[in-house]
């Protein structure tokens, strides 16, 4: 999660030693790999949905625990 939450915050601030810790804990770098692929993902889409302001569908109901109205 820390991987994560770096990642998201300040790219450049991971690198190696962060790799290094993954690798510590038992993962592979397939799964280094993957798991950065769907942060990037998952960072780049929040951003376009935020900047093109895109509302959820009808359907969806917040919860303002989650996500609270701007």
């Amino acid at each position: 999660m820390d991987f994560a939450v770096a990642l998201t915050r300040d790219p450049a601030s991971t690198g190696a030693r962060e790799i290094e810790a993954l690798r510590a804990v038992g993962w592979t770098d397939a799964q280094i790999l993957t798991a950065t692929e769907v942060i990037g993902f998952f960072n780049y889409y929040v951003r376009m949905v935020e900047a093109l302001g895109v509302e959820p569908e009808p359907e969806m109901t917040r919860d303002p625990d989650v996500w609270p109205d701007p």
